[in-house]
């Protein structure tokens, strides 16, 4: 018997503690390639973590109209991304997927349908941190798409629906950036614009304070914070792990720093 022919999320897996949950700043992509201290965070937040049954990952770069599971045995790697070294286009990883998981995450959320996908895999968003945390590519991968045409509350909203996995042993991931904004990058600043960090340090203290709806309602925070999110999909992962938080769970921060003007590679982990 499959978890497709069981009612409940996780039905047949055994109960666990609850698994904690990761916000990942991942920044370039070419970190996927690179030994930086960003990587080296990656690899000591891993230590500290439980070995997952599977990993539901919520990437910035697949976004859609309506929502959707990867449902495939075997995931392709997407590079999704253009003007990189050819070392880049040439990683694979190979994680299968988990036809289960997405099929407990259906079941797990009622505000929208979450339908499987055989088509899209996973994207440099997903890969090229978790790459890192299991270079193995031996722990199953499901990542679960941004409906583009929602709000930011409705997105915190189906988060809350995904606590029950996990307590099944399902590690999520957010993969995206709490500061993005590309379009006022400098690549060769290593450091971050004025702005840029005085928004990351006022997102970061409504993270540690637990001001959820300040942050659900990021865009009434000022010049600076939306100049910091110009668009929603690279912050919206974060209101992913915030929405899983148990109300005695900790919050802790890691890779607390701004990059390229206007990237922040700031990253959380609950519980």
């Amino acid at each position: 018997m499959t978890l497709d022919s069981l009612r409940t999320p996780g039905a047949g897996w055994e109960t666990t503690e609850p698994m904690p949950v990761l916000f990942l700043g991942h920044g370039n992509p070419m970190n996927a390639i690179t030994d930086n201290e960003f990587v080296r965070g990656w690899r000591r937040a891993k230590e500290a973590l439980p070995r997952p049954r599977a990993i539901l990952c919520i990437s910035a770069h697949w976004e859609t109209r309506g929502v959707f599971a990867t449902a495939m045995e075997k995931p392709q790697t997407i590079h999704d991304f253009g003007g990189f070294p050819q070392e880049l286009y040439e990683v694979q990883y190979p994680a299968p997927g988990s036809p289960e998981l997405a099929g407990a995450a259906k079941r797990a959320v009622t505000q929208a349908s979450v339908e499987p996908d055989h088509q899209w895999g996973l994207d440099h968003g997903c890969w090229s941190v978790l790459k890192h945390l299991f270079p193995g590519a031996d722990v199953p991968v499901v990542q679960l798409s941004l409906d583009y045409t929602k709000s930011a509350g409705w997105h915190y909203e189906l988060a809350t629906e995904l606590a029950v996995l996990r307590r099944k042993g399902i590690l999520i991931v957010g993969s995206g950036n709490i500061v993005h904004n590309l379009g006022r990058a400098d690549w060769q600043n290593r450091e971050g614009f004025d702005w840029a960090v005085a928004a990351e340090a006022r997102l970061r203290k409504l993270i540690a304070e637990g001001d959820h709806k300040a942050l659900v309602n990021y865009g009434a925070l000022g010049t600076e914070v939306r100049l910091a999110v110009p668009t929603p999909e690279h912050y919206l992962p974060l209101l992913y792990v915030l929405a899983l938080k148990g109300e005695q769970e900790g919050v802790s921060f890691f890779n607390e720093k701004t990059e390229l003007g206007s990237i922040s590679m700031t990253s959380v982990r609950i519980g």
